[in-house]
């Protein structure tokens, strides 16, 4: 499977400035070949390459690779484009949104990230140094570092493209890996069911609840900070909400990342597979009053949905996702299925066997129910998968139809591209 390592660039003012012109000469020459693209339909590769290929490498000095690339990073984001209209991420056709994605060329940042082959990257594993293509000819010795994990990963798999990226600041290269998986567990003894929420982030069917109180005091506090600093409006706050910008993002990113590989580890420890929730479309289903809304969209299931899958698969552990109704309102142990079964928010008793317990709890234990019902009619691995992919449909009790067996069955086994996370 492929991941992606970020390395951190430590370049001199010297090499900065080289890698900055770079940037932005690659940009400017993507954003010319998208209009090229846009004005003449000619947005496959070899078409635009026969349009653009020599006025990208005469008027902006670029090497034939790195005009190649530019020229493949703009069919790319064409692609792109054609993939999110399809999928109606930009809205109805004749909506305003989708008007505005289609008619106009696609523009690239200055500073957007621009792909590096072998041929245009070196690498100096043992002296952690770079040698890499710029505008202003070869810049060598070129220092980088990583965490241990990060470098090891490196050195014994990369393979493939690197992307030159500056973010805030401060430079990286995110270097593709070919990292072996483990062989697939066809045989799981059962499922670990996993109830994804708010409160608590996740609750596994062994009864382990990974509460996300601190995650949602940081949050809250972040968004009042905010909110104080636009309030105010001056230099001063302007330059610390830029500081701040993305922290409360890495902060959840790195809570995912944890949770993740706990419940991967637990899975893989006691040969077990993994059972999610399909959560697709929750935002546009769910109606939540206004003090509530920020909590919901700053909810990243979807982010720790994608860790676990990814995961498992290096693992070998199976991961399957399920329709989540009314896994939250059905007896664990009887059946019952009864709004009034869920007292509170922590809270479920059921009103036909009177069982009670944790509401999360029990959703997870229900879960894995319908993951063992899955993987008894046939259902494969979705791992990595994405939940709006995977998600099988089933009847109010947990029941399967042979159609959804056979959906299953064909759900395509896909590559993923992922930051390694020590």
């Amino acid at each position: 499977m492929k991941l992606v390592v970020q390395v951190r660039l430590l370049p001199t003012p010297v090499q900065a400035r080289a890698l900055e012109l770079t940037l932005r000469a690659c940009n400017e020459a993507a954003t010319w070949c998208s209009r090229e693209a846009f004005d003449k339909g000619a947005k496959r590769n070899v078409e635009l390459r026969r349009h653009t290929y020599g006025e990208v490498k005469s008027r902006w000095g670029l090497g034939a690779q790195a005009a190649q690339h530019v020229i493949k990073k703009t069919c790319d984001a064409y692609a792109t484009l054609r993939v999110n209209l399809r999928a109606g991420n930009l809205g109805r056709p004749g909506s305003r949104r989708y008007i505005r994605a289609t008619e106009r060329p696609v523009v690239f940042r200055s500073d957007g990230a621009q792909p590096y082959d072998d041929r245009m990257l070196s690498w100096w594993m043992a002296e952690r140094r770079v040698s890499l293509w710029t505008v202003h000819g070869r810049v060598k010795d070129l220092a980088f570092t990583a965490s241990p994990e990060q470098l090891a990963v490196l050195a014994r798999h990369r393979k493939g493209e690197s992307d030159l990226v500056h973010r805030e600041g401060k430079w990286y290269l995110l270097a593709t890996c070919e990292v072996p998986e483990s062989p697939m567990n066809v045989d799981p003894v059962d499922f670990l069911g996993i109830d994804l929420g708010v409160v608590n982030i996740a609750t596994t069917s062994d009864g382990e609840i990974l509460a996300g109180r601190e995650l949602n005091r940081v949050r809250a506090r972040e968004r009042g900070l905010r909110a104080k600093l636009r309030s105010k409006n001056t230099p001063s706050a302007n330059r610390r909400l830029k500081k701040r910008r993305r922290k409360e993002a890495r902060r959840a990113k790195d809570i995912n990342h944890k949770i993740a590989k706990h419940v991967v580890a637990e899975a893989e420890r006691t040969g077990r597979g993994i059972a999610l929730e399909d959560l697709t479309g929750i935002r546009e289903r769910a109606r939540l009053r206004k003090p509530q809304r920020a909590t919901h969209s700053s909810w990243a299931f979807a982010q720790l949905g994608h860790f676990i899958a990814y995961k498992a698969r290096r693992a070998g552990v199976p991961v399957l996702f399920v329709d989540p109704a009314h896994t939250s309102r059905t007896c664990a142990v009887c059946g019952h299925c009864d709004k009034a079964n869920r007292v509170s928010q922590a809270r479920f008793a059921c009103r036909s066997c009177g069982f009670v317990d944790h509401a999360d709890r029990n959703s997870s234990r229900n879960i894995r129910t319908k993951a063992r019902k899955l993987w008894r009619c046939g259902a494969l691995s979705a791992a990595p998968v994405s939940p709006p992919e995977a998600g099988l449909k089933q009847d109010a009790d947990g029941s399967v139809t042979a159609s959804d067996a056979r959906c299953a069955s064909a759900l395509p086994q896909r590559r993923v591209v992922d930051r390694v996370n020590s």
